[in-house]
């Protein structure tokens, strides 16, 4: 794989990978009620300690977006 493959491949994995963490937030926050009753029912986690994780999952994807795609991306094209 050549250098500008590399720097494609990151920048794009990075774009489509912000685009579900916005679709997730939006989905999460938008439609609140809706999906912790989906998700209390499936996971028989009650509905106040959803909100909670919700932050957690989102902040810890948000996080190795960062470092799996950002970074590599950033590094890439700085080369």
């Amino acid at each position: 794989m050549t250098l500008t493959t590399l720097t494609a491949f990151f920048g794009w994995m990075a774009v489509i990978h912000i685009g579900v963490l916005l679709f997730a937030t939006l989905m999460i926050f938008g439609l609140r009620g809706w999906v912790t009753k989906v998700h209390a029912r499936i996971t028989g986690v009650e509905q106040a300690a959803l909100a909670p994780l919700y932050f957690q999952w989102l902040g810890t994807y948000k996080l190795l977006i960062f470092v799996f795609a950002l970074v590599p991306w950033v590094a890439l094209t700085l080369l």
